[in-house]
């Protein structure tokens, strides 16, 4: 079995868009060595928060040569979605001879059949490689379940799957992917604000998303979680909900960009068919972000 590099925290990092609305290159490098460089473990890019949906296959690749270059020796574990299987076995390879580390498989866009579908897709682009699979369920957003059976059945099929990143929003999931496979996949938490509960029930990694704002205080929580939650973890915890909980809902990539724009690290230009948030939203985000920067606590 390859061995995971699945683990820790792992910035789900924002596609930068320059006015023009091309990828911007040049920041999305800065962007990552910035998240490096507070502690993460790797980069995952071209996911739901990247704006992946959107994006031209050539533009994706040249994220990851971009990404791959600027990482060094940290993975670059892209996320690999399509509306058909054969887009993203090609999507796969292009990653693997790009120099990718890891790939982050997601069910097809679109399309939400039988489980039977969703796991021929899925076994498709896992047999397609030989990198380090981490299979994306994230129900609400895909209308695929990939429930704990399941996923041991894709397990035992593929060895190359070695985590899972569990999105459902109930940590009870992590519990039973652990009690039916124990440690030969790691579990990943796959939602911002519930990253003490899923580390709680098991889970050795979190895909975060506020973490493009705050690396550094996101890279503190999960390692002072996995030392077990005390008094200072849980204030920690208090302070970021609030901003952790705009990852919740379905404006998170407008959102996400807008708190990286108010603490100064990048802008928060998406791409059509989204557009920057407006009205009571936006207020909210701002008075979120105005609070936390208020009170930020030190830490280290």
């Amino acid at each position: 079995m390859p061995t995971s590099p699945f683990r820790h925290v792992l910035p789900a990092i924002t596609t930068p868009f320059a006015a023009d609305g091309t990828v911007d290159h040049a920041f999305l490098a800065r962007h990552a060595r910035w998240q490096l460089d507070a502690g993460c473990s790797g980069v995952i890019p071209l996911g739901s928060l990247g704006e992946g949906a959107t994006l031209d296959f050539d533009e994706k690749v040249a994220i990851l040569r971009t990404l791959v270059a600027t990482a060094g020796d940290k993975p670059v574990l892209p996320g690999i979605a399509a509306l058909a299987t054969h887009q993203a076995v090609a999507l796969a390879k292009a990653a693997e001879r790009a120099g990718c580390r890891g790939l982050m498989v997601l069910p097809a866009y679109v399309h939400k059949g039988e489980l039977r579908e969703a796991l021929g897709h899925v076994g498709a682009v896992l047999a397609a490689t030989s990198l380090p699979c981490m299979l994306y369920n994230n129900p609400p957003a895909y209308g695929t379940d990939f429930q704990a059976t399941a996923i041991a059945e894709l397990a035992q099929r593929h060895g190359n799957l070695v985590a899972v990143k569990e999105s459902s929003g109930d940590a009870r999931r992590v519990t039973a992917i652990k009690a039916l496979l124990g440690d030969c996949l790691d579990v990943l938490v796959g939602m911002d604000d519930m990253v003490l509960e899923g580390v709680a029930a098991g889970a050795t990694g979190w895909v975060a998303g506020l973490v493009n704002a705050f690396p550094r205080e996101s890279v503190v929580l999960f390692e002072r979680a996995r030392r077990g939650p005390d008094a200072a973890t849980l204030a920690l915890y208090r302070w970021f909900l609030p901003l952790l909980r705009l990852d919740t809902v379905p404006e998170f990539v407008q959102l996400i960009k807008l708190v990286q724009q108010q603490v100064g690290h990048g802008d928060e230009r998406v791409r059509l068919p989204r557009t920057v948030v407006q009205g009571a939203l936006r207020e909210h985000a701002l008075a979120v972000v105005a609070q936390a920067l208020a009170t930020r606590p030190e830490v280290g």
